[in-house]
């Protein structure tokens, strides 16, 4: 298998060419809201900003160009879910609260494909569900306790759906198929189409945003760039697996690595055989999982595999994907799709998201210091980037609504462990979950080395 070339961005970068930069922060200026990060969270934002309250002088502030992190590079999942379980949640607002954080973000697919629509942003927007795949009785009998637990929960029948192999195999012709679970509560989109078409929806709202302007350092009242100070009554973290940048909060958000790759354009015939006719999106079942989509142009962009971590939280992340990763992630997606064992890779890149140390997200707002922040999506974040934006515009403007009253409205987790500590944890989570994976391929039977994983992680 011949390894493409790694492409500066990704792939649905390269898709859009290079777009005029926009201008970077010309002083000291002073500002209403100043929000840190372009990419979903801070775009969001200030586009329901300007929609709620024109009159408000909203900017943002970004090191590089919008979507240049994980909102570029993503898979392409507005997925209709959040990080976190749901006794997690529970322990903060109880069953109540649960059902209406899902709730919401089962909405927000709805809303994300509303502004689409009216914005116009060509992103390849197609709401065709999601599916979850077993290729073995273990991972099946996992698929049938998940629906078991959103039937605890009474989340309803219109949640998720259980499969069998034969109508899973209708949708997704995957090697050794055995069930799937079913959710309608998830879009496939171009994520860096997505970006940039709301940043340019951001300022036809009326924000004005900076690329090329590094934020060193958020006080309360003012963002400290290498260009200038910005000063605000509201400073707005949102910066996600980056945040890590920042002056003094190197272990608040942990970036994990995802690589990705993406095919050349699969023939009719073969997307025949396949399947994903609705563009549904697809994972397996595994511990140490993949996820892929079927892109608008016939192609299978699939993620996962790769370092998820470098030490001292590092996210330089545009050098070359590693020739032994780009080869797992074909390896994978062959075992999965036998019909695609010739295919070829045009293209593979990596990029970063955030993490907090519970692995569940929060949005938040002290008043008193004018600090806000949203973050730790876990890699769950396109679609609740935008439930995170229309809370914070509620925070800030000081309504209280359902959505300033859900459950991760909260103060951000506690830090991470310092180093060496943190590098050593993940790496040894991320053994641990490669082991279970093996273990069960050979026995059929559940590992221990995969509850051992959870337990490390505190998840």
């Amino acid at each position: 298998m011949r390894v493409p070339r790694a492409q500066a961005l990704s792939h649905w970068h390269a898709q859009l060419g290079s777009p005029a930069p926009r201008p970077p922060l010309p002083g000291p200026r002073e500002a209403d809201v100043c929000i840190v990060g372009a990419g979903y969270t801070g775009l969001w934002l200030a586009y329901e900003l300007g929609r709620a309250d024109p009159s408000l002088d909203v900017v943002v502030l970004e090191a590089e160009t919008a979507g240049f992190g994980a909102s570029g590079r993503n898979g392409g999942w507005a997925s209709g879910s959040l990080a976190g379980s749901r006794a997690q949640w529970a322990a903060r607002a109880g069953r109540e609260g649960v059902q209406a954080l899902e709730l919401a973000i089962r909405d927000t697919v709805d809303e994300l494909g509303a502004v689409v629509e009216r914005e116009r942003i060509e992103c390849d927007f197609v709401k065709g569900g999601s599916l979850d795949v077993a290729q073995s009785p273990l991972e099946l009998r996992r698929l049938e306790r998940r629906i078991a637990e959103d039937r605890e929960w009474d989340v309803g029948p219109e949640h998720s759906a259980l499969l069998g192999a034969t109508e899973a195999r209708e949708r997704v012709d995957v090697h050794d198929i055995r069930g799937a679970y079913y959710t309608p509560h998830c879009a496939r989109v171009q994520p860096a189409a997505l970006a940039h078409g709301l940043a340019a929806a951001c300022e036809r709202a009326g924000a004005t945003i900076h690329e090329g302007t590094r934020v060193t350092r958020i006080e309360p009242g003012v963002a400290h760039t290498t260009l200038g100070p910005v000063r605000a009554r509201f400073v707005v973290r949102a910066t996600e697996g980056y945040t890590c940048d920042l002056a003094g909060m190197r272990r608040a958000l942990l970036p994990l690595n995802s690589s990705m790759i993406v095919t050349e354009p699969l023939s009719a015939e073969t997307w025949e055989r396949v399947g994903l006719r609705q563009a549904e999106t697809l994972v397996d079942s595994r511990h140490r999982y993949v996820y892929l989509q079927r892109t608008a142009d016939g192609r299978v962009a699939i993620g996962g595999r790769g370092v998820p971590y470098r030490a001292g939280s590092r996210t330089d992340r545009e050098r070359p994907v590693p020739e032994r990763t780009v080869r797992q992630l074909h390896a994978r997606l062959v075992e999965l799709m036998p019909a695609l064992g010739g295919v070829r890779v045009d293209a593979a890149w990596h990029g970063v998201f955030g993490v907090s140390r519970d692995w569940a997200p929060s949005v938040g707002l002290d008043r008193r210091s004018g600090l806000g922040w949203a973050g730790g999506y876990v890699g769950e974040g396109v679609a609740a980037a935008n439930l995170a934006g229309r809370t914070l515009r509620d925070l800030l403007l000081d309504r209280a609504t359902d959505l300033t009253r859900l459950p991760w409205c909260r103060a951000p987790a506690r830090p991470w462990e310092p180093e060496p500590l943190r590098f050593a944890g993940v790496r040894a989570v991320h053994g641990l979950y490669c082991l279970a994976d093996w273990r069960e391929g050979r026995t059929g039977r559940s590992s221990l080395a995969a509850r051992a994983a959870v337990l490390l992680a505190g998840r």
